[in-house]
């Protein structure tokens, strides 16, 4: 707990350090596009939130290498040095905004070719039987931990949409994964988890509800990274650990991503790159939220913005608190997936056809 408190704490002044300093650099790393169909914000934000993020687990390292005499301190250098090519490929973007997605994801991959070589970050059980006889080919098992990697770094940058929504959400995925770590006594993954896990605390703290700076790709590709890596650990080094653990500790991201390049090239037939305004938190926040509250109309866009996050935080939790409870529980798991699939592909076409279920919408 040390550790978290100490990165939530540099979190925090690191974070407001750049808030503060924004008029100064806000040229370069602000959000100047206020007219897209994913920006729901009034005026320019610095969208460099990875700086502090970065800073804070730095610190966190620092200190752990300082106090702890065990193996888990070199071991944690090599977590922030496989980040690095994911990280500071969406830092580049919030900077330039010129690096392509495709291009994102190709640095994701070396961060996750990296994290294969460095902390042995391989899936090589996946509690399919026909599936993990494939798995002991090396080859197979490299290339599917790239996938998935990869796949789940950019689904939590494609979540990344309103104050507190991404952040929040993996946080409290990070909070699932130290608790399941402390109960098989996995020092690296807890120590991570917590380290990281107190540095989006001290982001929070600015970024909802006001606003005033957001996690950006950086930040977004560097907790997406992380969570992705932590995932791959805990069950590469604790066989206790049900491979289904982190799919459904990770479901409101995986199934978001799935279910938008489903709905963009075989309903659309679009690129699944294309931007649109259609997300799950784009539809409750154009549609629930201003049915929830008659008056919402009449509010600020960060207001209304900052409305948006604790549904969804909701329907995180509805697969984070199961993972956690039956984490070495196979069919309970797979179950939970299953209803959590179902229940959001419901959840997604009653409100895009304007039947939004009433419990949503029922005021206190």
């Amino acid at each position: 707990m040390t550790y978290f408190i100490l990165s939530f704490l540099v979190s925090l002044v690191a974070t407001f350090m750049v808030v503060r300093s924004s008029h100064r650099h806000a040229w370069l790393s602000a959000d100047h596009d206020l007219s897209g169909p994913q920006k729901f914000h009034q005026v320019p934000v610095p969208r460099i939130g990875g700086l502090g993020l970065a800073v804070a687990v730095v610190a966190g390292v620092v200190l752990y290498q300082s106090f702890q005499a065990d193996d888990t301190r070199a071991t944690l250098w090599l977590w922030v040095l496989a980040a690095l090519p994911a990280f500071g490929s969406g830092l580049a973007e919030d900077f330039t905004k010129r690096v392509s997605p495709r291009r994102r994801l190709f640095f994701t991959a070396i961060s996750t070719l990296l994290g294969i070589w460095l902390l042995e970050a391989t899936i090589k059980r996946t509690g399919i039987p026909g599936l993990d006889t494939l798995m002991a080919m090396a080859p197979i098992s490299l290339l599917f931990t790239v996938f998935m990697v990869t796949g789940l770094t950019h689904a939590v940058n494609i979540i990344d949409g309103f104050n507190g929504l991404a952040s929040m959400c993996v946080l409290l995925m990070l909070l699932a994964l130290a608790y399941v770590a402390y109960q098989v006594g996995d020092r690296f993954v807890l120590h991570c988890a917590l380290i990281c896990g107190g540095a989006i605390l001290g982001f929070f703290c600015w970024n909802f509800p006001a606003g005033l700076i957001f996690l950006g790709d950086g930040g977004a590709y560097f907790l997406g990274f992380t969570l992705a890596e932590l995932s791959v650990l805990i069950i590469a080094r604790n066989p206790d650990v049900s491979p289904f653990f982190p799919v459904l500790m990770c479901s409101y991201p995986l199934v978001e991503t799935a279910f938008t390049m489903y709905r963009r090239r075989v309903l659309k037939g679009i690129k699944t790159s294309s931007p649109d305004g259609i997300h799950l938190h784009t539809l409750i926040h154009r549609r629930v939220v201003r049915w929830a509250q008659p008056g919402v109309k009449n509010l600020g866009k960060t207001t209304r913005n900052s409305m948006t996050a604790p549904y969804l935080w909701a329907l995180c939790l509805f697969s984070v608190i199961p993972a956690a409870i039956w984490w070495n529980n196979t069919p309970m798991l797979m179950m939970w997936l299953v209803l959590f699939g179902v229940a959001y592909v419901i959840l997604y076409w009653r409100i895009v056809r304007f039947r939004v279920p009433k419990w949503l919408i029922s005021r206190c």
